[in-house]
């Protein structure tokens, strides 16, 4: 035992002094946050160091020599508001990368100087907003390195299953979040995700190539339409400018091999391909089916000058479900599930053009999604078949421009081709309430357009008050009434250099799923989804590094889908998880729809948010409070099936060194609502969403630790979700062999484990 405590502290200690003898680089670029355009002469230094350097007429630094650590950075120049940027990992054999948006100083308190720069101010979204940065995603506890995941911490951000990405945000469905990679909307960046939501299990979008992440929880400008609830913004880094270099990782679900570097001189490329290993496991667990997924990326850049800029993206992923029904016992499990084989991709296109005062893009995309989905009974004879193929062709424009140091004006717009193909074969279903619904036998193949168009002006009054109007027109020509308006406005006031008072409202709409219109005619009667959102928020810098922040909501719901078959039914109460006959294929909207719904959403926020600083600990802790409400056709009002009121988040981590750190999460979730079984397995209309589960909690726990040797670095994490193993409640379901109530939980304690080598 001496022997191993002895060996144990000598690789620790050999391990300190060959850190201290390795060294990396850190390079990027400053830019003007309105106008793109690169800074010159700033400076950018390494905060608790004597490293520095000044960017070039470019834009450009490059800082060398510093020893392997994690390291604050900030860049500042006269005529700008400071940025620090936090977590910065110097490594061996792969440079870092840091650029920096710096804003005008449009707002000057006489007497003042700024020195809390680790929040950056947006002037165009001044409420509800959040950015991460790889690294704060990365290390998040129990998120597998998932960058939709990390979200759950926020204020106002519920799951509805602990084991999905099904975002439930402010109240809202979890089909009311736009996904933009890029700048390019994307319907979903999960995989095996819900036709028709935005959720999954597993997002397929590598987080390695993750510069930063922003995150919107309600009240954003006119730049975003067609979604009501949330927008996550995924900003992708450029590939390394030196060499080529790359990243072997297998991890909790999957491995994967990265690779990236210079193509020529300006241009440059990253690539990467991942496959999960859960069908292994799986198959060795004797399961009656086996998931599995494959998923690629490659993003090509290309820069001949510096007012010019072309950008190439592809991500794919392809999702495969397997059953085996050699037993009877096989045969009844499967029947309960509805498998789905998907293959998605996005490909686009971008163009990005700088001028004196402003700049302008275009990009050029297209989405695709091919879903198969069958679910059988236990005699194997099918209950739900569904071959869809749901297309988007894109073209968006954006241009701003800088009017004055306090002023800019955006506009732009979107025009989309959607081609919808589908083959469903939906048989008489009676649902547990006792419904008959209608039977669909489905071959169409229809094509659409959609148009969206913006213009936003930003301005600042008297040094203080920061002002943002707007307005946005949708047009969908698959439904009958096809223009819709959408004005919005939103304040920021600020009374002291560190504290704001925050205000913003909106109308906002967001078209039918596709799918929701093909099976009745009647169905192009319905309206885009309405939403009146008023949002108060207060925010005041405690310190340099951090931020608290106190917001209350209240969102007003109209237009919604129901069904005339199900009149208790309004489809905000769908989308999240695996639809099949245990939701009585409710998210599919396979019936005749009225936009008789409304509702509404309310709640307040606080959040206390600490960066990574000189200070080696971090964390934010949120709290919330909220209900949401929906009335469906038959005028009654009911809880939001995914209405859970109190949520409190605390996740942070302690930095030892350039070796060690430690991050913990605790979450916990009052339960959501059900509707209990009768002693047949039916259900009453009476008793939809009267009960609720038990509130939920778990703690998650993860050590990571790095390994540098010369050229290369070893990155080891291990994670425990719910350490306690505490028996978390997501749902109860009817199990017709013990006509019983089957109460299941999520997942209990699950340890997984990382290692990655990054050359």
């Amino acid at each position: 035992m001496h022997k191993i405590i002895f060996i144990s502290i000598l690789v620790f200690l050999s391990n300190s002094l060959l850190a201290q003898d390795l060294t990396g680089d850190v390079y990027g670029r400053v830019f003007d946050f309105v106008t793109k355009q690169p800074i010159p002469f700033a400076n950018v230094i390494v905060l608790g160091t004597d490293y520095g350097a000044a960017t070039n007429e470019d834009g450009f630094f490059k800082i060398t020599g510093l020893p392997v650590n994690t390291y604050q950075i900030r860049a500042s120049v006269v005529g700008y508001n400071p940025q620090t940027k936090t977590d910065i990992v110097i490594q061996t054999g792969k440079p870092a990368e840091s650029d920096f948006e710096l804003s005008p100083q449009a707002i000057e308190i006489e007497g003042v100087t700024v020195t809390s720069d680790y929040f950056r101010k947006d002037l165009l979204e001044v409420n509800s907003i959040r950015s991460f940065s790889y690294e704060e995603i990365r290390r998040s506890p129990g998120g597998f390195e998932d960058v939709v995941r990390a979200l759950s911490v926020l204020p106002g951000v519920a799951q509805a299953d602990g084991g999905r990405n099904d975002l439930i945000v402010r109240g809202g469905a979890p089909s009311e979040n736009l996904y933009l990679i890029d700048g390019i909307e994307v319907p979903n960046i999960n995989h095996f995700g819900t036709q028709g939501a935005t959720g999954g299990p597993l997002s397929y979008v590598n987080l390695d190539f993750v510069r930063e992440t922003s995150f919107s929880t309600g009240g954003f400008s006119a730049l975003y339409g067609d979604k009501l609830s949330s927008v996550l913004d995924i900003n992708l880094r450029d590939g390394r400018e030196d060499r080529i270099g790359g990243k072997a990782t297998i991890s909790a679900s999957q491995f994967g091999l990265n690779l990236e570097g210079p193509i020529t001189e300006k241009s440059n490329f990253i690539f990467s391909a991942r496959r999960s290993y859960l069908d292994f496991i799986f198959k060795a667990a004797d399961f009656s089916f086996v998931p599995e997924y494959y998923d690629v990326m490659l993003k090509a850049d290309f820069n001949p000058q510096s007012q010019d800029a072309f950008s190439f993206l592809f991500i794919s992923a392809f999702d495969n479900v397997k059953f085996f029904n050699d037993t009877q016992e096989q045969q009844v499990d499967n029947s309960r599930i509805l498998g789905t084989d998907q293959i998605q991709y996005v490909a686009g296109f971008t163009y990005r053009h700088l001028f004196t005062n402003g700049f302008f893009n275009i990009a050029l995309s297209r989405n695709y999604v091919n879903y198969d989905s069958r679910q059988q009974d236990s005699l194997l004879n099918p209950i739900f078949t569904n071959v869809s193929k749901e297309e988007e062709n894109s073209l968006r424009a954006d241009l701003v421009f800088k009017l004055s140091k306090t002023s800019e004006i955006n506009i732009g717009g979107t025009a989309k081709l959607i081609e919808a193909d589908y083959d469903i074969l939906f048989p008489t279903f009676v649902t547990t309430f006792g419904d008959t619904l209608p039977v669909t036998n489905l071959q169409t193949e229809n094509t659409y357009t959609k148009f969206g168009v913006y213009a936003n002006y930003n301005t600042v009054f008297f040094n203080r008050l920061t002002t943002n109007l707007g307005v946005r027109s949708e047009i969908f020509t698959a439904l009958n009434s096809k223009v819709y308006f959408s004005p919005r406005l939103s304040l920021s006031y600020a009374l002291t250099d560190l504290t704001n008072i925050n205000f913003s409202t909106g109308i906002y709409h967001q078209s039918p799923s596709y799918i929701w219109l093909e099976a009745f005619e009647s169905n192009r009667d319905l309206r885009m989804i309405k939403v009146n959102q008023f949002v108060l928020g207060f925010d005041q810098r405690i310190s340099s590094d951090a931020l608290l922040k106190v917001e209350a909501f209240y969102k007003d719901y109209d237009n919604y889908p129901t069904s005339t078959v199900r009149p208790y039914l309004v489809l905000a109460n769908t989308g999240a998880g695996f639809s099949g006959s245990d939701d009585n294929f409710s998210s599919f909207g396979l019936e005749p729809l009225v936009d008789a719904g409304f509702g509404k959403a309310r709640g307040i926020e606080l959040s206390i948010q600490k960066k990574l600083s000189d200070i080696p600990y971090y964390g934010i802790f949120s709290f919330t409070y909220s209900q949401a409400d929906y009335t469906s056709l038959d005028g009654i009002e009911r809880p939001g099936s995914y209405d859970q009121n109190w949520l409190i988040n605390l996740s942070g981590g302690y930095k030892f060194n350039e070796f060690w750190e430690f991050s913990s999460k605790f979450r916990f979730a009052s339960g959501k609502p059900y509707t209990p079984y009768n002693s047949d397995g039916t259900q009453n209309v009476a008793d939809y969403n009267t009960r609720r589960l038990k509130s939920s909690h778990s703690l998650d726990v993860r050590v990571d630790k790095r390994w540098y040797f010369t050229g290369w670095t070893l990155i080891t994490y291990i994670d425990i979700q719910n350490i306690y193993n505490h028996p978390n409640q997501s749902n109860i379901r009817w199990d017709p062999q013990t006509m019983s109530v089957d109460e299941t939980s999520s997942i209990g304690i699950l340890p997984s484990i990382g290692i990655s080598a990054e050359f």
